[in-house]
This record gives C-alpha cells, sequence and structure tokens, in this order.
C-alpha cells in the first residue's frame, strides 16, 4: 500500500491508512466465496495531522455515518469483482470525501425580492382571489 495523494501538496500517509479484505456478496458466482475482493479503508481522523482542525471538524460532518464512535472514518467497496478496483474506488471515495471538506461552504448572503418578483406574485394572488370569488355562492339558492 501506498500513500493517497488527495491534491499536490496533501497526501495521507500509508501509516495511517488500514485496509481490510473480506469476501463480497453480489455478482461472482461460485468465485465470491473463495475471493476477498470487498476492500475496507481505515483512517484514524483523530490521530492524524495531515488537516487542519477546522478541515478535519468539516470533515467530521460530512462523513456522516462512515465516522465510527472512535474517531476513524470507514469507507467500503464492493461493487467490482477484483479487489485492486474496489481499493480504487475505496481510495476514490475517501479523496473526493477529503476535497469536499477543504473546500469551505458558501455562506448565504441575505437578499430581498426583487420588484418584478413582488409584482407577480401579487398579480397572482390577485387572479387566484378572482377564480375563488367566482365559484362563491351569489346569495340566492
Amino acid at each position: 500500500m501506498k500513500d493517497l495523494p488527495i491534491q499536490p501538496g496533501l497526501l495521507i500517509p500509508a501509516r495511517e491508512l488500514e485496509v481490510l479484505v473480506a469476501r463480497s456478496g453480489g455478482p461472482g458466482g461460485q468465485n465470491v466465496n473463495k475471493v476477498s475482493s470487498k476492500v475496507t479503508i481505515k483512517w484514524a481522523l483523530h490521530e492524524s495531522q495531515v488537516l487542519a482542525p477546522f478541515v478535519a471538524d468539516r470533515l467530521r460532518k460530512l462523513a456522516g455515518s462512515r465516522l465510527n464512535d472512535d474517531g476513524t472514518i470507514q469507507v467500503t467497496s464492493q461493487e467490482h469483482r477484483d479487489q485492486p478496483a474496489n481499493y480504487q474506488a475505496c481510495a476514490t471515495k475517501l479523496r473526493l470525501l477529503v476535497l469536499q471538506a477543504l473546500h469551505p461552504p458558501k455562506t448565504r448572503k441575505a437578499t430581498r425580492p426583487t420588484l418584478g418578483s413582488k409584482q407577480r406574485r401579487l398579480n397572482d394572488k390577485s387572479i387566484t382571489s378572482q377564480r375563488k370569488a367566482g365559484r362563491r355562492n351569489s346569495g340566492w339558492e
């Protein structure tokens, strides 16, 4: 196993990653019972010094159910029939997760409705009001 590059100048050292293999379900026929093609990559985020603390916090929130109680991120793949392809799929998933955490989310800027949108809203309200007024009983039965 080698280091996992995230972007130029940032990589996760191989010593911080733990790769587990197991037998997977899914397609493969009898081969599925013999070959360990499912791959799981574990990364102890709480012990890592690779990411800045605020990026690590963002990554914890993004990881969701992939984050264990002990602070380890666990990514699994069993989509492919061979182990190297599943390893690449796991590495890609982890890389994309970290890349997503590196970019801070845009803060929402409060905006006011435009004059045109206000006029359209009021026009729609008056049309609805007229439509409902036409349904009303005129008073005689």
